[in-house]
């Protein structure tokens, strides 16, 4: 129906999380509405973007910086204590951080499981969150010995088996393990949820 450049640009846009063929048809529309200049502009900052973002050596939160670490994970607030929160996505971590009731350092998984299927759970980052916890000197967290990780996933079908498959594959590490209290909603999602939910859900965790 379209020409092949605006077909391709919707199919390119179509990829973007929740976002369907009409969605992503109206985006294509609004960047033909733009001036020559607006683009121009749109795009640099996508180039800028990309060039400046990169991701923490521990927690793989993205920032903008010189350093390894991000100002999380680099924070003095955080030197001495002994939480590990693990989240599934970084709109989770800001989400938590938000409620100012949680002083710890995080680990951003980057998904979760939603078949029990080899691919799905190389996607996801497992070793490197062993090997986090087992030497977060490695990656520039000095002074970090974890007595608790905090399994910070979405109370979804998919986050249940996440935080179970998780839980199995920490055992071995001798570590208190818990997770959020049933303050959430059942198949709700973190980034969502308001501050005082989120902050009873971590003073009831167990």
């Amino acid at each position: 129906m379209y020409p092949q450049v605006i077909e391709k640009l919707i199919e390119r846009f179509s990829k973007f999380p929740t976002i369907g063929p009409r969605t992503a048809a109206r985006f294509v529309f609004y960047l033909m509405s733009l001036s020559q200049k607006e683009v121009e502009e749109l795009t640099e900052l996508i180039m800028d973007f990309k060039k400046s973002i990169k991701f923490c050596n521990f927690c793989f939160n993205p920032f903008e910086g010189k350093e390894d670490l991000c100002h999380i994970c680099k924070n003095p607030k955080n030197a001495n204590n002994n939480l590990l929160c693990i989240v599934e996505k970084e709109q989770d971590l800001i989400a938590i951080e938000k409620t100012k009731k949680y002083s710890g350092l995080y680990f951003i998984l980057g998904g979760t499981i939603s078949k029990l299927e080899p691919k799905n759970l190389k996607s996801l980052r497992i070793e490197e969150l062993k090997e986090r916890i087992k030497n977060p000197q490695k990656f520039g967290v000095a002074n970090e010995n974890f007595k608790e990780i905090i399994l910070a996933l979405n109370p979804t079908t998919e986050g249940e088996a996440t935080a179970l498959y998780l839980e199995r594959e920490l055992k071995s590490l001798r570590l208190k393990i818990t997770r959020l209290g049933r303050g959430l909603p059942t198949g709700g999602e973190l980034e969502y949820a308001d501050e005082e939910t989120l902050s009873s859900a971590f003073e009831g965790r167990k």
